[in-house]
């Protein structure tokens, strides 16, 4: 039997849905009791390989604080593409940027970050993860 690669829509759908819950410090297990799932059936809407109904993804918009257009934002080229609408691709770049802050430790770091509220704090701390990685890129 031939494994289906999940739609590229359902895929960014539920890295949203996924971001947006860490955001609101929900585990997958309280979000499913209150759209009255199992973790699981969250778990595979976040990953894609189940596609989230209009009227679950208006739930969980609601649930999670947010309009339902939310999990559509920043739809990657290449899944509007599949409609019938042109356009470049996302780059290799933006993709490794949207996968970091859609991870755990992206979505801590911009928490953190965004708490700072110095300016020239702030500045600080990008000017020393800039150097931490040029670093890296010598060794």
């Amino acid at each position: 039997m031939v494994k289906k690669n999940p739609n590229p829509i359902d895929v960014h759908v539920g890295s949203r849905v996924r971001m947006r819950r860490m955001l609101v410090g929900l585990s997958q297990e309280k979000l499913g009791e209150r759209l009255g799932l199992t973790f699981q059936q969250v778990q595979k809407y976040e990953k894609g390989s189940n596609r989230v109904s209009a009227s679950r993804l208006y739930q969980m918009a609601q649930i999670l604080g947010v309009p339902v257009q939310f999990f559509f934002e920043e739809l990657p080229e290449q899944a509007k593409g599949q409609f019938g609408s042109t356009g470049f691709s996302e780059s290799s770049q933006e993709t490794m940027i949207m996968d970091f802050l859609s991870s755990s430790e992206g979505l801590q770091l911009n928490k953190a970050f965004s708490e700072i509220s110095d300016a020239s704090i702030r500045r600080k701390v990008v000017d020393l993860v800039k150097a931490i990685a040029g670093h890296e890129a010598d060794v």
